[in-house]
């Protein structure tokens, strides 16, 4: 069932699957270990997370460095977000807080104490959502923000159950299109889809045949204008495409190797991250 707030979402345009998704372009990041995120910012830039302590926004078209942001600890940040407004997010699990930057300074928006934050999005509406784990690592939980007041917490199902699966393993979200809240969660090997009021829609573990045969490993989630859910399988070296009601559509592989966090731009671009390349790839797969 479809949010009844999402009704108040203009309809887009329908596209259909091409029949062969097509990398098209190549960024390489310098990161010197690891890549990990990429965040669209509009359909020119990416940001982009490594596993050092900056965070560099490229031009997409030119494959050119334009700017590089130190975290205000110095330690990892552990996610990256854009904005509505257009402004780079990230959440600092070491330090516990999330952080805004804007005209060249960070600003700390939130500080929590007992909890660690992992994932973070911006939504349609302007708030954040932040996944985050506690200090346990016996609970996670989705926050969503305005600013830096909290307004909603889901962490558990009808019957009292814990959403998402406890541990310390790496966390990411996403709103989709009708407003439905999509966590990967890494320790259960599912995506878990809520609707906006936080109540469970589905659970995704996948699909057989993989590609290569292994197990689902979902690291880093995006969506489109068509509602469909995206997710990097890390273990098969592809992506999943899912529709909102959580039927798989069809894998992308494209060559990939290692993808995580990937994200999609306004014209419904994909851009995947590959962890050991530390490139980034762009594929289209919309017609």
């Amino acid at each position: 069932m479809m949010d009844p707030c999402a009704q108040d979402m203009p309809s887009a345009p329908v596209k259909q699957l091409r029949d062969e998704p097509e990398s098209v372009t190549t960024i390489n990041t310098g990161y010197s270990r690891r890549l990990h995120n990429v965040a669209c910012l509009g359909d020119v830039e990416i940001w982009t997370r490594g596993d050092d302590n900056t965070m560099k926004l490229f031009s997409i078209n030119q494959g050119s460095l334009l700017k590089s942001v130190t975290t205000k600890s110095g330690n990892v940040s552990w996610d990256i977000a854009v904005t509505k407004s257009g402004d780079l997010v990230y959440t600092d699990y070491s330090d516990r807080t999330m952080n805004i930057v804007k005209n060249e300074k960070i600003e700390e928006v939130i500080r929590l104490q007992n909890w660690k934050p992992q994932g973070v999005c911006s939504t349609s509406s302007g708030d954040l959502l932040v996944i985050m784990v506690s200090d346990d690592k016996k609970q996670s939980k989705v926050v969503r923000y305005s600013g830096s007041t909290e307004k909603q917490t889901i962490q558990f199902d009808d019957q009292g159950n814990l959403l998402y699966s406890a541990g310390s393993r790496s966390r990411h979200k996403t709103e989709n299109r009708n407003l439905d809240i999509c966590v990967t969660d890494n320790e259960a090997k599912a995506i878990v889809v809520v609707n906006r009021a936080g109540n469970l829609r589905f659970r995704y573990t996948g699909h057989t045949p993989a590609p290569k045969n292994k197990l689902f490993g979902p690291r880093g989630i995006t969506t489109d204008s068509q509602s469909h859910i995206l997710t990097a399988d890390y273990y098969n070296d592809c992506v999943h495409i899912i529709d909102q009601d959580g039927q798989f559509l069809r894998y992308i592989e494209c060559g990939l190797s290692n993808p995580l966090g990937p994200c999609t731009d306004k014209n419904d671009n994909l851009f995947v991250p590959e962890l050991w390349s530390r490139q980034v790839k762009k594929i289209k797969y919309l017609k």
